[in-house]
This record gives structure tokens, C-alpha cells and sequence, in this order.
């Protein structure tokens, strides 16, 4: 079993992704949720009542009113990098098999709430395009934005040493594409570096 301690650094802002209205969000985590109290704790760490805007996207917020990623959301990065990676000649995670069970059951990214330093709140508003049997639709969206330059410290541990090169490799990919929402124009991209044990 091994331990990383990794610092990430946004070079590029970051989105939201909780809707910010909690009937709608009770419905939808309550249908994928393994329990009862996952559910009071998720609802309860969006503040659906300090945003007015039912439409948005809002980061979920600890007891000091501080926005954080959920330690699962770091899975879904890893998830994602490597299924994109395992199409690379030549990376570490090419040839890695059923990987996303590899992931959701030998590593672990912690705290459970991965607060963001060096916080600057604004929104983003962008246009939705979508190919439809009725034509093309356009919808806004609109999500809070954590401007660049923010910071997240968290660990990742493995029960397996040689997927730490992997995670390595997936953290590298947030150069590339990033973690949040809108991922493909850009957002959500971080550089990382790995601290000293403390």
C-alpha cells in the first residue's frame, strides 16, 4: 500500500457541477445513492438556499462555507484519463484491464472533502448546443466558476504499488483535460506536483 500526497494547481478555472436546486438534486443522487444518509450529506453540502439561481451549477460547500471537490470526483478524473490513455501506444495505463474496478476498488483519494484554496468566485454562462430529431437546440447553462489559480491538496492511496505510476500518468493528463464540467474547452485543467510526506 502506498500513499501520494498531491498538491494541484489550476491554470485554467474550474466549474461546478452540483445543481443548485436540491429537490432536483435529492431525486436524482436518492435514485443512485446506497443509502439514506449519503444523500442528507450530499444535499446538505450544496447551500441550495444561498443560491437563487435554480438553473445553476454550484460547488458543494463544507460547514465554513468553503467549496470543495468530493473525494469521487478525483475517481471520475482517473476514470476518465485512463480510458483515454489505454488508446496510447506506449503509456502506462495502456494495458491496464477492467480498469475502472481497478480504480473504484484499489485506490482511494482522501479527505472525503477535498477543499479549494486560493478562492475567486464568479459564474459562467455558455451555450448548450444539441443534434435532435426536431434539429439543433441551444440551451444556456450557467455554473459557478472557481477562477484560476486555485489550489487542492489531497492523498491518493493504492492497495496495489504498481498503479502508482498510472496515477502519476492520469495527473499528468489534467495538463490536457481537466476535472469539472466543460472539460473539452479547456476547463478544469491543472498542473500538480508531489509533496513531501508530513
Amino acid at each position: 500500500m502506498k500513499t501520494l500526497f498531491v498538491k494541484a494547481t489550476f491554470f485554467e478555472s474550474i466549474l461546478g457541477t452540483s445543481p443548485s436546486d436540491e429537490e432536483l438534486y435529492r431525486n436524482f443522487i436518492g435514485s443512485k445513492a446506497p443509502d439514506a444518509q449519503t444523500v442528507e450529506e450530499e444535499v446538505e453540502a450544496i447551500g441550495a438556499d444561498a443560491v437563487a439561481e435554480k438553473g445553476m451549477t454550484v460547488f458543494p460547500r463544507n460547514e465554513n462555507g468553503e467549496p470543495f471537490l468530493w473525494d469521487y470526483q478525483v475517481k471520475g478524473f482517473f476514470k476518465d484519463a485512463c480510458q483515454m490513455l489505454k488508446k496510447v501506444p506506449g503509456s502506462k495505463s495502456e494495458k491496464l484491464r477492467a480498469y475502472k474496478k481497478e480504480i473504484d476498488g484499489l485506490i482511494f483519494p482522501c479527505p472525503r472533502e477535498i477543499v479549494f484554496k486560493n478562492v475567486q468566485l464568479g459564474t459562467c454562462q455558455r451555450p448548450l448546443r444539441a443534434q435532435t430529431a426536431m434539429g439543433e437546440r441551444v440551451a444556456l447553462a450557467m455554473s459557478e466558476e472557481i477562477a484560476a489559480g486555485a489550489e487542492i491538496e489531497f492523498e491518493v492511496t493504492t492497495l496495489k504499488d504498481d498503479l502508482i505510476p498510472m496515477i502519476r500518468e492520469w495527473l499528468d493528463y489534467g495538463q490536457l483535460r481537466g476535472i469539472g464540467q466543460w472539460r473539452n474547452s479547456g476547463k478544469g485543467r491543472f498542473t500538480w506536483e508531489e509533496l513531501e510526506v508530513r
